[in-house]
């Protein structure tokens, strides 16, 4: 299913649309390029640095690559790991019957509801969904399938160049949460988290439980999945360019979510239960720089309260 390998980064996306980058953008494309244009080495730390700042669109998948690992930092021999990474993909098998199904019904509500962000090609994107995943699943059958996956996969499909790249980005990223959850399950990662929220938020905690809101429900899917499913995409893209310059982002994260909480506490202590769900289930537009800001302070404060902090991994 997979072509042969651009062995270039300035051919478009297969599954996004073309848009124009945003004029703030230009402010840091110079410092990305300096580093980018390096025949020999590229200096991740640095790339690390900027990025936390936000990453211009265009190059977003680029950068991504290098932060996540897929692309080494050595170029001396780039082409060559290149090519046998494409030709690595070209030869997963692709078919599975079972998964394909579902990922199509997923692909397909997931991209009605992005139809307003115009990020993604509802052409080419769907089949791009449908080969990443089910050859992730082929070659992982330990991992079991999970509709989030269409969420997490996005914006790969919306930044990288080619169906290659998007499914190693995303076979990086299950990796992680899949391993993460080895170590801590699911319901003691809640349990902590909300032991957190308690301590921070006490009236909005009660509110919660007053309106017999299901913490259950928004705070495990909340905590799986980076917030893929429910933050609008493009403060999924801004999230993940911390994330991905952040050593131990999946130690943060937990305190993103807090931030969050902080961030909508007076909306949210407005509204009743059915609206409460919605709203934790599919977030508002925020300012990300400032989630994450706080998310520190919300760390710092934690730490000052307990002496140390109990790993609430992703």
């Amino acid at each position: 299913m997979a072509s042969s390998p651009p062995l270039s980064s300035s051919s478009g996306s297969p599954g996004r649309r073309r848009t124009s980058p945003p004029l703030h953008s230009a402010l840091l494309r110079e410092d990305y390029d300096e580093v980018l244009e390096s025949e020999v080495f590229i200096d991740v730390n640095r790339l690390r640095k900027y990025a936390r700042h936000g990453i211009p669109p265009e190059i977003r998948g680029v950068v991504w690559k290098y932060l996540l690992g897929v692309e080494k930092s050595d170029r001396s021999n780039e082409f060559t790991q290149r090519r046998a990474r494409y030709e690595a993909y070209g030869e997963i098998d692709k078919e599975n019957v079972e998964v394909s199904k579902r990922v199509r019904g997923e692909a397909t509500r997931y991209l009605a509801r992005a139809k307003k962000d115009n990020l993604l090609d509802p052409h080419s994107a769907p089949a791009i969904f449908e080969a990443v995943i089910c050859a992730y699943i082929n070659c992982n059958n330990h991992v079991e399938y999970s509709p989030s996956f269409v969420q997490v996969c996005a914006p790969f499909v919306i930044t990288m160049k080619s169906e290659c790249d998007v499914y190693s980005c995303f076979e990086r990223l299950v990796n992680v949460i899949y391993e993460s959850s080895l170590d801590n399950n699911i319901n003691k990662r809640v349990a902590q988290f909300l032991s957190y929220f308690r301590t921070l938020m006490p009236e909005l905690y009660d509110y919660f439980e007053e309106e017999e809101l299901d913490v259950g429900e928004w705070a495990s899917s909340w905590l799986r999945y980076l917030l893929a499913k429910e933050l609008p995409i493009q403060s999924v893209l801004d999230l993940w360019d911390v994330y991905f310059s952040t050593p131990d982002y999946v130690a943060l994260h937990p305190f993103v979510c807090l931030a969050i909480l902080r961030h909508l506490k007076d909306s949210l202590e407005d509204l009743e239960q059915s609206e409460i769900r919605s709203m934790l289930l599919r977030l508002p537009k925020m300012n990300i720089s400032r989630i994450v800001s706080q998310a520190y302070n919300i760390r710092s404060e934690i730490q000052a309260r307990y002496g140390t902090i109990v790993s609430v991994r992703a």
